[in-house]
């Protein structure tokens, strides 16, 4: 293990910065987001013992008695173990030592999980990972722009008092957060759902599906976006409401929908 790094590196005392990674990795974990871990988690004080712990924990396998000197024994069996496992084991790795250093911080009053937190979500942004760490779990990391009208949709939603549609907002971005394969069907469910749930809360008309809300109250939509919006209602129920064998939506797709879907429900919020 080489020594902790310095608390800033030159990039960041001098705030140079080439900007966010186009994202490429999703249903992978690179070897080097594997070193990153290991040696970030050294730099916070986890020794080997320690890492070894979670990993063994989290892969459900006992550790190797043969093994009793930190290093290079137990250090060489935890890297054995966080180099040989799946892609989605690592993210689950990486969300049972957020918890345990969680726990630590409690305990010893330090800051340990905000750290790790914050230096790992660094690295998805540096390497083009499309995953982040939030409040200990790993979910779905997009665009700029996508992560900034979904957040914003959110607070609105929170703000308002719309837990209904807050609530699908929410379960979109689980389903684009699962591992290790996401509910892309799902997602364009829950998505369109908070939408009618928006819909219905500002027109009254609780029963309605946001389509009809469309043919009801033409001024809730302006024209011509409320052509656009009924298309998207008839995409979204054809791959999402009523599912053809053999035909999966993309993930693009999906992302599109939920962005969409976020802004028109943020929209409607602020103009009802």
């Amino acid at each position: 293990m080489i020594d902790a790094m310095p608390k800033q590196p030159f990039s960041k005392r001098n705030r140079y910065s080439g900007g966010p990674k186009e994202i490429t990795i999703r249903e992978d974990a690179p070897d080097n987001l594997r070193y990153f871990i290991l040696e970030t988690a050294h730099d916070l004080g986890w020794g080997p013992s320690s890492m070894r712990d979670v990993l063994c924990r989290v892969l459900h396998t006992p550790p190797d008695p043969s093994n009793w000197s930190e290093y290079p024994n137990i250090e060489g069996e935890g890297q054995t173990l966080m180099y040989g496992t799946d892609w989605y084991k690592v993210y689950d790795a990486i969300e049972h030592l957020h918890a345990r250093m969680l726990k630590g911080d409690e305990r010893n009053g330090t800051n340990n999980a905000e750290k790790f937190t914050e230096e790992l979500n660094e690295f998805f942004t540096e390497e083009g990972i499309g995953w982040q760490l939030v409040d200990g779990e790993i979910v779905t990391r997009g665009t700029e722009a996508f992560e900034a009208i979904v957040s914003d949709a959110g607070e609105k939603l929170e703000n308002t008092e719309r837990p209904t549609a807050a609530g699908h907002l929410h379960e979109a971005l689980q389903d684009l957060s699962r591992r290790p394969k996401p509910d892309l069907a799902g997602a364009i469910y829950h998505a369109m759902g908070c939408l009618e749930a928006v819909a219905r809360d500002v027109t009254g008309d609780e029963k309605a599906t946001f389509g009809e809300i469309l043919k009801r109250y033409p001024e809730a939509v302006p024209a011509p976006l409320d052509v656009a919006l009924s298309k998207v209602w008839g995409y979204a129920s054809n791959e999402a409401r009523h599912v053809q064998e053999g035909k999966k939506p993309k993930r693009s797709e999906a992302e599109l929908i939920v962005g969409l879907a976020a802004s028109l429900a943020g929209f409607l919020t602020t103009s009802s």
